[in-house]
Formats: C-alpha cells, sequence, structure tokens
C-alpha cells in the first residue's frame, strides 16, 4: 500500500501560492514519494534433507522502500475576499414606493432605477441621449392608416430577478405589455395620464407592437418606454405572485442589482445581479441608505462610513466639501424646476387677483439666494428654457408684462381690491428635504410683510408626496424635472391630471382645466417650430391666470470617496442621483 510521506511538502507549496496572491487555477507540480514495492528475487538458502544438509535456489518476494518523483495538480485556496458593497447615504427619512410606476420621491426613483430596465433608457450620466435597453435597437415609427406604429424587437437571454414566490425566469413580450398597460391603468400608476390613446400588443414572445391614435415626434414618445416614470418594465409573474402591495417593498425587475432586504427608516440593501444582460456589475452590492440629516451625512463620508452622500443643494455647501480631502463633489444635471402652484377652487386663491397679489409679493431673487450658483438659477415659466424645447426667456414675459417682477406695494393694492386689505391665513405641508422647506419658509416670510400668513407643518418626504396628491395643500411648491414641455404640461395642467378628481390623477395641483385643447394640439404637431410657438402661447395662459408662478431650478448635488467612479461621465441624470450601474465600482484603498 501507498503512503506518502511528503504531505507537508505539498502543503507548503499551498502556502506559498496563496501568500503570493495566485489565482485559484490549477498548477502542475514535482514532488518525491517514499513508497514500499515488492520485488521477486532469486537466492542461495541451504537446507536439511533427510539428514544432508544440501543447497537450492529459490524464489521470493521482498519488500523495499524507493524514493520516486511523481507530477501531481494541486489548487491554492483563494483567501475569502470582502464583498464591494457602495454604501450611499440620501436626504429621505424612508422609502416611499419601489413600484417604479409610483414612484415619484427622488429616493424612490434611485432605487427603481438599479432594479428595473425600460425597452429604452436615457444613456447612464448623459440624459439628452437616449439608446436601447430590453429592445435591441431604437425603432423607426410607421403609419398604419392614420396610426403611428413602434416596433420593439427584444433582447433574448433578459432574465427577470427569482423570488421566493417565482424563480428566475426569461422576459418576454407577456412581460413588457402587462407593464404598459399596467403604466396606463390609474388604480395601478401614478403616470397613467401619460399613455392615453396607446395600445400594446405581443406580436410572438420577443416583439412588441406599439400603436399611437395620433403620431407623435421621437423626441416625445420615447420618454414613455424609457426608463423613467412608466416606462419602467415590471415581471409579471412576480407581480402577481407577491401582489400590487407587496411589491411596493418587494421589487422584482431585470436591472443590475437585485432587492434583498428593506429596513424601515434605515435602509434598502441590492445585490448583484449575476445573471444580468450587460454582465455581473463590478460591485458586489448597494447598501441606500436613509438620512434626512445632512450633518450626518457629512460625517458619514468623512469617516469612511459612506461612499456616496446627497449633498446640499447650495453654493456655499459645494464650495466647502470640495476643499475636503479625498472628496469630490458632482453638481449636474438635470436641473429641477420649483414651481408654487396655487389650487384656483379654494378661497381665496379662488380670485385671480388674490394669486397676482401673491406673485407681486414674491422676489425671486431672495428664493434664489437661498442656492446660489452653481447650483441654481431663477426661470420665469414652467419649461426651463435653459434645458427644453418651449421654454420662456426673461425678456419674453417681462416684454408681455407677465414676469410679476417683484412689487409688494402693487400686492398689498391687489389685496385690497380682492378684499383682503387685512391679509388671510392658510396652511401648508412641506417636506423636510431643503429644496422644498427653504422655498416654503422664504415664501412665508415675504408673504407676512403683506399680511398673510402662511403656517408650515414639516413632514417626511414620502409623506409629502401622498398628502398632497390627496390634495392636502391649498399651496404646492413642487420641485420636478419632466423630460420635455408636454410631459410638463400634460402632468401639471391638464384636467385630466387633477389630483383626486381628475380621470387619470396626477400632479395638477392647480386644477386648472383652460388649456387642455393647446396641450392637444401642440403634442401631435409634426413642426418643430410651431410646436414649441404652442408650447409657449400655454404657458402664457398660465401666467396671465397666475396659476403657478416658477421660481427656480436645482441642479443635482452629490459628494462621494475619491475611489468611487461611477462608470460615466456625469453630466445629467433623469434618475435624480449619479446613477449606480453595472460599471460603477470602487477603486484603491
Amino acid at each position: 500500500m501507498k503512503r506518502v510521506i511528503l504531505l507537508i511538502s505539498l502543503l507548503t507549496i499551498f502556502a506559498v501560492l496563496v501568500g503570493c496572491g495566485a489565482p485559484p487555477t490549477p498548477e502542475t507540480v514535482t514532488v518525491v514519494e517514499t513508497v514500499v514495492v515488492k520485488e521477486v528475487e532469486t537466492v542461495v538458502v541451504e537446507k536439511e534433507v533427510e539428514g544432508e544438509t544440501i543447497t537450492v535456489v529459490e524464489t521470493v518476494v521482498v519488500e523495499k522502500v524507493v524514493e520516486v518523483e511523481k507530477e501531481v495538480v494541486v489548487t491554492a485556496t483563494p483567501e475569502a475576499k470582502e464583498p464591494v458593497v457602495l454604501r450611499y447615504a440620501d436626504k429621505a427619512a424612508d422609502l416611499g414606493t419601489m413600484d417604479p410606476h409610483f414612484a415619484a420621491a427622488t429616493n424612490d426613483r434611485n432605487l427603481v432605477d438599479m432594479i428595473f430596465n425600460a425597452l429604452v433608457r436615457y444613456k447612464p450620466g448623459d440624459g439628452s441621449t437616449f439608446e436601447a435597453d430590453l429592445a435591441e435597437a431604437l425603432p423607426e415609427p410607421e403609419l398604419e392608416g392614420d396610426k403611428q406604429v413602434w416596433t420593439f424587437n427584444l433582447r433574448r437571454g433578459v432574465m427577470c430577478h427569482p423570488s421566493d414566490e417565482v424563480p428566475a425566469y426569461e422576459l418576454t413580450a407577456e412581460d413588457v405589455v402587462f407593464s404598459l398597460q399596467k403604466s396606463a391603468n390609474a388604480d395601478f400608476s401614478a403616470y397613467a395620464g401619460e399613455y392615453s390613446g396607446m395600445t400594446v400588443e405581443a406580436v410572438d414572445d420577443y416583439t412588441v407592437k406599439v400603436t399611437l391614435d395620433a403620431p407623435i415626434s421621437p423626441v416625445l414618445f420615447f420618454p414613455k418606454v424609457s426608463d423613467y416614470a412608466g416606462g419602467f418594465i415590471v415581471c409579471k409573474k412576480a407581480y402577481e405572485a407577491i401582489g400590487a402591495e407587496g411589491f411596493k417593498t418587494h421589487p422584482i425587475g431585470t436591472g443590475p442589482f437585485k432587492f434583498e432586504s428593506y429596513s424601515a427608516q434605515e435602509k434598502v440593501m441590492l445585490v448583484a445581479n449575476d445573471a444580468y444582460f450587460r454582465g455581473r456589475p463590478l460591485l458586489d452590492g448597494v447598501d441606500y441608505r436613509f438620512m434626512s440629516e445632512l450633518n450626518s451625512r457629512e460625517l458619514g463620508l468623512r469617516s469612511g462610513e459612506l461612499d456616496v452622500i446627497n449633498g446640499a443643494a447650495e453654493g456655499i455647501w459645494v464650495e466647502r466639501m470640495s476643499q475636503e480631502e479625498g472628496i469630490r463633489v458632482d453638481v449636474y444635471g438635470v436641473g429641477e424646476v420649483a414651481t408654487i402652484h396655487f389650487d384656483i377652487t379654494v378661497e381665496p386663491l379662488d380670485n385671480p387677483l388674490v394669486r397676482k397679489a401673491i406673485a407681486y409679493a414674491l422676489d425671486r431673487d431672495e428664493f434664489l439666494a437661498l442656492f446660489g450658483a452653481p447650483v441654481a438659477e431663477n426661470v420665469y415659466s414652467q419649461v426651463p428654457v435653459a434645458f427644453l424645447t418651449g421654454g420662456l426667456t426673461q425678456a419674453e414675459v417681462a416684454e408681455l408684462d407677465l414676469e410679476y417682477a417683484f412689487d409688494r406695494d402693487k400686492a398689498k393694492e391687489l389685496l385690497a381690491e380682492a378684499g383682503y386689505a387685512d391679509g388671510f391665513s392658510l396652511k401648508v405641508i412641506s417636506s423636510e428635504r431643503e429644496s422644498y422647506l427653504k422655498n416654503y419658509q422664504s415664501m412665508q416670510a415675504q408673504l407676512a410683510e403683506v399680511d398673510i400668513e402662511l403656517e408650515i407643518e414639516v413632514v417626511d418626504h414620502s409623506s409629502m408626496h401622498q398628502l398632497i396628491r390627496e390634495d392636502a395643500n391649498p399651496i404646492v411648491i413642487y420641485v420636478a424635472w419632466r423630460p420635455n414641455a408636454d410631459v410638463y404640461l400634460t402632468r401639471f395642467y391638464h384636467s385630466d391630471s387633477v389630483v383626486v378628481s381628475g380621470a387619470k390623477p396626477d400632479t395638477n395641483f392647480s386644477h386648472y382645466e383652460e388649456i387642455d385643447d393647446m396641450i392637444e394640439d401642440a403634442r401631435i404637431e409634426s413642426n418643430p417650430d410651431k410646436q414649441a410657438e404652442m408650447w409657449k402661447e400655454a404657458q402664457i395662459k398660465i401666467l396671465e391666470d397666475m396659476v403657478a408662478y416658477p421660481l427656480q431650478y436645482q441642479n443635482q448635488v452629490t459628494a462621494r470617496n475619491i475611489n468611487v467612479d461611477f462608470g460615466h461621465e456625469l453630466i445629467s441624470a433623469l434618475a435624480l442621483y449619479p446613477q449606480i450601474t453595472e460599471n460603477t465600482r470602487i477603486i484603491g484603498p
């Protein structure tokens, strides 16, 4: 029986391989073994036979100990490696929802961006460019009679994340049709108004046909099927198994990261999707934390407990943090527009003179000073002309006498004319986020100068989103980006979008119903220049009626450890954070 006596030598080889950081691949080495072998030998022996001693020759088997060389294959055992998890701290106090078709708050949008895909996506880090996502390529529209058809060929081998209820399975056209029909249903989507006049059908397992009642340009169509709002694709089997409510905290998508756990008011844990169709992420996971206190986020970043934080939308903060060693501050688009919306159905805001008085009582520059360059700039129309076609410049609104330039005396005159010389009081709800609260507090102070008392109740960001959609506020400050003028006007000023009572309730906080035809006519206008003018005309009407008062746009601000590489140039992001993708990594120590 063979006995290996150089086990220590083999163990030494393993240790050397591991110690040198060698990859865990097999290697052939030569070892010396001492073995016992049996051999046949001829020997001469003397024997006594019948009283006589004689010499005879015999064959015997003997054992010998010999040394032999032998090649063996050994594999070094790799050292255990700590998972590489990016720790991101957002300024929200808690999660709202991870159902992408209800995700409106910034923190919710951030999370669904990592979990889900869409037929089309905005290029990571550059919100001005569309590229194919679940679709193999961007399609060209075709006309069938007076209808417009967009045909999408799906990638093959895209896998839905596994869950306790449903194992991983390949996404097909059935999932896409289900998702877009869900987006169009006001009971299961906050964005149903975007999908009027659209039908979706599966031609086969990998082909989806989208038909529009009226043709529109790619600029207006692609956002409807992109990784933004209602365009995200959910996995049908998982959604049905988990249920609509359960899905909000246990989402199942196809994105680079899978949902692992949610701890209320603390964090959401995501893990890498090994089966992601673009390749396994470089990160092993994302630890997304809810930290409403800016000081706590700053301390975490400085101490190395956090890798990326949501910063303060203030030029002073940007300058100060940029001087910190080992930290990089990013200021980037998209510039979300802060607008004051008046509910024109409640007293005294149902009186146009009161709304105009409030507008004259407010100083845009005073609001702007709260944020400063390079974070914010004043805007003068609902559509930000700095970023999108169809907006109005300061010069254009001034020429039309619709700038409502700060004039406190005129504000008092209008209030007196409306019968409110002694002012009035209102109560509003604000998010704890500074982009909201600071604007509300500034408005409160400015309106006090004309005897309008504004009481502010502060709630967490997700609760604010819910309450204002329940028509809780007579005045709503809303900070939002929309991908084009049509979406801005439709979602904030079309009668279908009126909160609570609209056909497809969304974010028409003003209950305004006067420009439906203007919005719809502009949407189907094929001449881009004429379309832009029609959008401007609609906004002029909004300003004439003083339904909403535009304040400023606010860029995104985040700070990161210099070892964090997002994997793309950061120009703008509709997901309202730097975007963590399969290419994001942490380099260095």
